[in-house]
């Protein structure tokens, strides 16, 4: 609620309880805090608190709830939650009109976004890359995975880690015979959108088998929910190997692999090597763009935007305000925090871009 009245507060109460009952129990909870919270304000004689709720992909969240909390430091009536769920039910519930913004991994396609009366306004706040990362015994560091080999492991053909297909491009691993165990995203994601559509691209095998999207029917392994449920399983189970976002793997240390680019090249994934990769693909005017197995010179293979959904048109113009100012600080200081935490920070001609887009949000 970003406008409260004393008189309000116990219709709106009950509202909360209602929304806790049928749509979700955290945003429910999380309203209810809220208005309990801005109506102890009133009391007190304070000026009520301004509260956005977003859901989605669970990509970019560290990021996103470091942003958030560092915004409410400086500007303790102006909260944001952000709840982690996977790019797929981000969708549904910012289409539904159950939070105010939603986030994906996958930007809203033409059809998607015809279902949202109040209109679509996407928004790339950051960028990461998609690592691989392997559980294999005192390999920590620098294990190289070919096209081929990286297509073949997620399709069930290689079991072992000892496959000469892997070892040929790692002379000096000690390579266990050690079973492969693949671990995939278990929900709708678009993290596993953008990695099926490297893998469609790199094996004519996994584009006729299974093909791409934000849910796809896996050939082999075990299922993880979220990008943090991914990263859990492979530091769980020996041999593990899975996709994830960069942002959890480095906390975590998780070893990951060198990948072969378009050119040949095995590239690691960092800050340089997936600058690059953007830099290879114009963001076009609506803020869309795949950089699907990018060509070039020291390019990572496995690099993506990441978009936040708001609403061309708020009934609240508080609200629309906020998200406005939020987000606007976000693309300018909060870029600063992006590196440290395993993102890549937006080139400037992009942030501009951004910016351009946010002036489109209205009351």
């Amino acid at each position: 609620t970003s406008s409260l009245s004393a008189k309000n507060c116990l219709a709106i109460f009950m509202i909360n309880q209602l929304l806790a009952s049928r749509r979700s129990l955290f945003l429910g909870l999380v309203l209810l805090t809220f208005t309990v919270t801005s109506c102890l304000g009133l009391a007190k004689g304070s000026e009520p608190n301004v509260t956005l709720i977003g859901s989605g992909a669970t990509f970019p969240a560290p990021l996103y709830q470091r942003w958030f909390s560092e915004y409410n430091k400086q500007k303790p009536a102006i909260q944001v939650a952000y709840q982690s769920v996977g790019s797929g039910a981000g969708i549904e519930q910012f289409t539904q009109g159950t939070v105010d913004f939603g986030a994906s991994d996958v930007a809203m396609k033409d059809d998607e976004i015809k279902k949202v009366k109040q209109g679509v306004v996407l928004l790339p706040m950051t960028a990461g890359t998609i690592v691989i990362g392997y559980n294999v015994p005192d390999q920590k560091t620098g294990l190289k995975l070919s096209r081929k080999a990286l297509g073949d492991i997620f399709l069930g053909k290689l079991q072992k880690w000892n496959d000469p297909a892997i070892a040929k491009v790692n002379p000096d691993a000690k390579l266990p015979d050690l079973p492969i165990i693949v671990v995939h995203r278990s929900e709708g994601s678009g993290t596993t959108a953008v990695f099926t559509k490297l893998l469609s691209k790199i094996s004519p095998e996994w584009k006729e088998k299974v093909g791409d999207g934000k849910a796809v029917d896996w050939p082999t392994g075990v299922g993880g929910r979220g990008n943090e449920g991914v990263a859990a399983l492979v530091q769980q189970i020996a041999g593990a190997i899975g996709y994830i976002e960069y942002g959890y793997a480095k906390p975590t240390k998780i070893p990951v692999a060198n990948l072969e680019n378009k050119s040949g090249q095995y590239v690691e994934p960092n800050t340089e090597s997936a600058l690059k990769a953007l830099a290879t693909a114009k963001l076009p005017d609506n803020l869309r763009v795949f950089i699907t197995d990018p060509e070039g010179e020291g390019v990572y293979p496995l690099v993506t935007y990441t978009w936040i959904m708001a609403q061309k048109q708020y009934e609240d113009k508080v609200k629309a305000k906020t998200l406005k100012e939020v987000m606007t600080w976000s693309l300018t200081e909060g870029q600063k925090l992006s590196e440290e935490m395993g993102y890549v920070p937006l080139p400037q001609q992009t942030v501009e871009k951004v910016k351009a887009a946010l002036a489109k949000i209205q009351a």
